[in-house]
């Protein structure tokens, strides 16, 4: 810590980030009373498809950086024009530069209908979604609630789980005994942060908000213990990288806001019932450092799964990690859509 915080206050530049993000062109739009930052590329391909890509926390639209051109402009780096998407990045509610939602039970429901209300404003009647983290979840929850405006889903984090009851038949596998164990140890072990954000975020946000040491503490926690990095985070994520994404939360002064959303879901939650399951095609990249591992059998008591693949390598922040990987396979899964 010591050693980025320094790095941080004499040499990073945060002028030079901005000026790589802004070679993307950002609007921002009320929707629904709701004021709305996203990256909308348009793709030079012959049919593109539209893509929404959704992040989580702790991130924000900087992760696409290395993705967007490729899903854009597959061309340019030696891949198939036909695979080109146009691509729409919002920032969460209450994420970087979105605005931060001003009334309780803004869940991932609120979110995932007011980015197809977005989706509608921009023309666009259906739709391919891609999200890990809480992405995974809004694009699940769209998969469910909007299965006529989806064409499909890309998940790199299962983003909902089946009803109790739909565990029982077929009996859970081995594979599936297994993840619920691994399920469980991370529930015990690594989920302090979701209990205080979702029970007691102004609290800590006082003390986040207010130190540039403690929000980045905070956050790089989870860089090193979700990434592919064996304990050595800058073997994935460099100082630059790690710090634009904590700039943006330190600047735009939204930890308090984006932490929120925890409290919002424990208050307001979206599970499946009984015998309810999400219809539209799915694919699923599973990186092998993901904070759980889901089996393909758990995965498909509730989704439509098309595509399955596990990847060699990568963790929990997939598109900075792994991102020519992760376009292969976004663009693999939409093929079949097309």
């Amino acid at each position: 810590m010591r050693a980025l915080m320094d790095y941080w206050r004499t040499s990073y530049d945060w002028r030079a980030h901005e000026r790589e993000l802004n070679h993307f062109h950002h609007y921002r739009a009320t929707v629904d009373g709701v004021g709305l930052h996203f990256i909308h590329e348009r793709s030079a391909g012959p049919k593109p498809l539209p893509l929404l890509l959704i992040h989580g926390w702790p991130g924000s639209v900087y992760e696409f950086s290395w993705v967007i051109p490729m899903l854009t402009d597959p061309a340019r780096f030696g891949g198939d024009p036909a695979d080109a998407f146009d691509v729409i990045a919002p920032s969460l509610p209450g994420y970087g530069f979105s605005d931060p939602p001003r009334e309780r039970g803004f869940n991932i429901q609120r979110m995932a209908d007011l980015f197809v209300r977005l989706m509608d404003l921009l023309g666009y009647a259906r739709f391919v979604a891609q999200g890990g983290d809480w992405g995974a979840v809004i694009a699940s929850y769209m998969g469910y609630a909007h299965p006529d405006r989806l064409l499909g889903i890309h998940l790199n984090m299962l983003g909902v789980a089946p009803h109790p009851e739909d565990r029982v038949d077929p009996p859970l596998s081995a594979v599936e005994q297994a993840f619920l164990k691994e399920a469980e140890a991370f529930q015990r072990d690594e989920t302090g942060y979701q209990w205080i954000q979702g029970t007691r975020p102004q609290t800590l946000a006082y003390g986040l908000n207010d130190s540039p040491v403690g929000l980045a503490a905070w956050l790089v926690e989870k860089f090193r213990a979700w990434t592919d990095c064996d304990g050595d985070v800058e073997r994935r994520l460099s100082k630059d990288r790690m710090l634009t994404l904590i700039t943006i939360y330190w600047v735009t002064q939204t930890i308090n806001s984006s932490m929120r959303l925890y409290y919002e879901v424990r208050h307001h939650p979206w599970r499946l019932k009984k015998g309810e399951r999400i219809r539209v095609p799915t694919g699923f990249a599973a990186f092998p450092k993901e904070i759980v591992h889901p089996p393909r059998e758990w995965a498909e008591r509730v989704y439509n799964v098309v595509r399955w693949i596990a990847m060699p390598a990568g963790g929990h922040f997939a598109a900075m990690e792994e991102p020519e990987a992760l376009v292969r396979e976004i663009h693999a899964f939409a093929r079949e859509l097309r």
